[in-house]
């Protein structure tokens, strides 16, 4: 079972993921915004981040680029989930750390694909190094 940190500020959304999180066999951990995200990122150490763009407080480019900047929180994937949908806008998520790209509204079996095989690729890690 996977620890998976939903950033997140809209509540439905939230448990929406929260809901598809655990119907995979995983444990969904909730933030509401970028700070909080960031914290727990560092306190939780999970294996995933499913990270909204458009967040109070940190948006999800700031939480993210400050995740990937400290040492103990850098090796953790990272999912833009966002409703940003422009080409502009996945090439700054990516550009901000963010390891893969989805769109709002969500397609169920595409988001399911996508943290599976984020998953799976950070299975593959020791150390922040791809065996």
């Amino acid at each position: 079972m996977a620890k998976i940190l939903i950033v997140e500020d809209d509540q439905n959304n939230r448990d929406l993921i929260a809901r598809l999180i655990q119907l995979m066999g995983h444990e969904p951990i909730l933030a509401n915004d970028g700070a909080q995200g960031v914290a727990l990122a560092r306190s939780m150490q999970p294996d995933l981040i499913i990270m909204d763009m458009g967040l109070p407080v940190l948006n999800g480019w700031q939480a993210t680029h400050r995740i990937k900047s400290q040492p103990a929180t850098s090796h953790i994937p990272v999912l833009a989930l966002t409703a940003y949908a422009l080409n502009e806008d996945r090439l700054r998520a990516l550009s901000s750390g963010c390891d893969d790209f989805e769109t709002k509204p969500i397609d169920i079996t595409r988001f399911r694909e996508k943290v599976s095989a984020m998953l799976a690729r950070s299975n593959h890690r020791v150390d922040g190094d791809t065996i």
